[in-house]
């Protein structure tokens, strides 16, 4: 026997050794055959878009959603952009009576949306609500003495943790994948609001809306994206923790809506280099580029400048964190803040608002996220229109044209920008590789940026 051959021997029996045994993997059959009745397949009429056409936003090649419009569809001939009955992602049942929650980007686009359940019977469902900014809708069929599923403690869940899910990927129904918890409160650029389970639960067009188990068989996520460079899994998935849901889903029933709580400034991240300048051990909360004149923040006293290190004594590890630490709060609410001001560590309490109505919206290609200027504010920078920038795409081009949080908008290519519709109807009205120039006020010194529409 070879000594290459009796070394790999070795390193398996070592391996089987630290592990236990295959006696030690989890054995997932009685969870699934107590779950399964409560999962369901969504389909509705939803446009067909050619791909030529479809709207990519610009982290679309690395983080995709499960409704893929090019799939599914059933047979027959579809003029294009008509409506066409497709299967578009999972559900589960939240109450005997009927509620059955599902991802929002499933159902937002559907005229008519079908809920075929585990024992194949189908019902048209009514939409309750749906919250785009945690990606989460709430439907209803009319049914009674349905199976339901219990939510557990995502806050709780471990990194390590065996996790598992059901869902229909590219309409295979009840379809299981297991895996384990790779990471908790990651911050994907596409929602801010919600701080993601990372697993490495194989995830596939159809998973979406789909629940995430532990091994209790408790909900601890709902998986809502994938990172992805061709389209399929990759090992990197993404769920709305269970807790997240919870408290949209008491929301949506009580109001339809979900009143999420405003903080009132424009963040960005504290890299090492700003760590060391203000004295931080360690690259960590949130840096304050902007405060919204007319906000909690700018009531409360914060300034451009500050670093928002706790909330309510909870460390800020970082600044994708803020959005949703704020956000699980109701308008109203009183938080203390920890900041770092000039060195010097101090607290200030702040009363939370709504968010406003218009939540911020990204062109379709710029990557730029944006919020209209109140009145007063565009009066103290003697300004008759202007976007606040909140957010910029890492590697779009708004990125590549150098522009950057806290930035205000203000003309673009004749076009003032007073609302969100204006910067997004600009961007459309650009031909592929054309440029226009755009009007930027930054440190109160105005400034033009030629921003270009990409080719492709």
């Amino acid at each position: 026997m070879s000594r290459d051959l009796v070394g790999l021997l070795l390193g398996c029996s070592m391996l089987v050794s630290a592990c236990g045994g295959s006696a030690q993997l989890p054995d997932f059959t009685e969870l699934v055959e107590d779950t399964a009745p409560a999962i369901v397949n969504i389909s509705g009429a939803v446009p067909v878009v050619t791909a030529d056409k479809k709207p990519r936003a610009p982290w679309f090649e690395w983080f995709r959603d499960f409704a893929d419009p090019d799939e599914q569809i059933e047979p027959g001939d579809t003029p294009e952009d008509s409506p066409a009955r497709r299967s578009l992602g999972s559900g589960f049942i939240v109450s005997r009576d009927g509620e059955i929650l599902t991802n929002d980007h499933l159902v937002g686009d559907a005229s008519e949306i079908i809920v075929t359940l585990a024992d194949q019977r189908e019902f048209k469902a009514r939409l309750i609500g749906r919250d785009p900014a945690s990606d989460l809708a709430l439907l209803k069929i009319e049914a009674s003495k349905l199976p339901t599923l219990r939510f557990g403690s995502s806050e709780k869940l471990k990194v390590g943790e065996w996790v598992l899910a059901i869902g229909s990927p590219f309409g295979f129904e009840q379809t299981v994948t297991a895996g384990v918890v790779s990471g908790k409160r990651r911050s994907l650029r596409s929602e801010q609001y919600v701080p993601f389970l990372q697993t490495d639960v194989a995830i596939n067009p159809g998973n979406s809306g789909g629940p995430l188990f532990n091994m209790d068989g408790r909900v601890v996520g709902i998986n809502s994206q994938i990172f992805s460079q061709t389209g399929g899994y990759m090992g990197l998935s993404f769920a709305i923790p269970a807790d997240t849901a919870v408290s949209v889903i008491r929301q949506l029933r009580e109001f339809g809506e979900v009143r999420r709580a405003w903080l009132g400034v424009v963040i960005q991240k504290v890299d090492a280099a700003l760590a060391r300048s203000f004295g931080l051990p360690h690259a960590s909360g949130a840096l304050i580029s902007h405060v919204d004149a007319s906000g909690p923040a700018a009531a409360a006293g914060l300034r451009s400048g500050d670093v928002i290190l706790e909330i309510d004594k909870e460390p800020v590890p970082n600044s994708g964190a803020l959005p949703p630490m704020i956000g699980r709060h109701s308008p109203g609410d009183r938080v203390r803040l920890g900041l770092l001001r000039d060195g010097k560590s101090l607290e200030v309490r702040v009363e939370l608002a709504a968010l406003p109505v218009e939540n911020p919206r990204a062109a379709h290609w710029t990557g730029l996220s944006v919020e209209p200027l109140s009145a007063k504010a565009r009066s103290q920078l003697n300004l008759d229109s202007g976007l606040l920038v909140r957010g910029v795409e890492e590697g779009s081009p708004g990125a590549a044209a150098g522009i950057g949080s806290g930035d205000i908008l203000v003309n673009w290519a004749g076009t003032r920008l007073l609302e969100a519709k204006d910067l997004n109807q600009a961007a459309e009205r650009l031909r592929r590789g054309e440029s226009a120039a755009l009007l930027v006020q930054r440190n109160n010194r105005s400034l033009y940026i030629a921003l270009q529409r990409p080719q492709s």
